[in-house]
């Protein structure tokens, strides 16, 4: 049984998708700051589906500064985790890309790419439980994180998935 389908009801209540969307953005908006750039969709999906697993977040390090391989290396329950629920997630997640693009939250470039438009998300970030700031918290490190580790196929293969 995966992690996704033992989630509490107050879990799942974060998994609309005005949230999945939001968690999208900050990641967009991590990476953004990190590099100045528009983000590739799949970094920021990706973030993303990270971003809403617990036992991820709470493996998480405190900055960007870690490698990924090593992270991994010395926290096998996050390539077990995405293993099991990256799919699942990831299906609840575009939705929320889809939202957040139809409500100007995010806007696409012509060569694909995802950025936050001038004024569209406040840096600071607040929510209504711990939980929807750590996502958020988390999502934003990760945009910042994952690019930094190499070509997308590494990442995904170093977590063990697909894309």
């Amino acid at each position: 049984m995966s992690e996704f389908s033992t989630l509490s009801r107050d879990e799942r209540a974060l998994y609309n998708p005005a949230f999945t969307g939001l968690v999208v953005a900050r990641s967009v908006q991590g990476h953004q700051t990190e590099f100045g750039t528009p983000c590739p969709v799949v970094i920021a999906t990706l973030a993303a589906v990270m971003a809403l697993q617990p036992t991820i977040r709470n493996a998480l390090p405190r900055s960007t500064a870690s490698g990924l391989h090593r992270w991994v290396q010395e926290n096998p329950s996050v390539r077990t985790s995405m293993t099991l629920n990256a799919t699942a997630i990831a299906d609840v997640v575009r939705p929320g890309l889809l939202m957040a693009l139809q409500t100007r939250l995010l806007a696409c470039e012509a060569q694909g790419r995802l950025h936050v438009p001038k004024g569209a998300l406040k840096k600071a970030i607040t929510g209504d439980s711990d939980d929807v700031v750590v996502i958020q918290k988390a999502a934003r490190l990760l945009g910042r994180w994952l690019p930094n580790a190499g070509s997308i196929s590494t990442v995904m293969t170093l977590l063990g998935v697909r894309p």
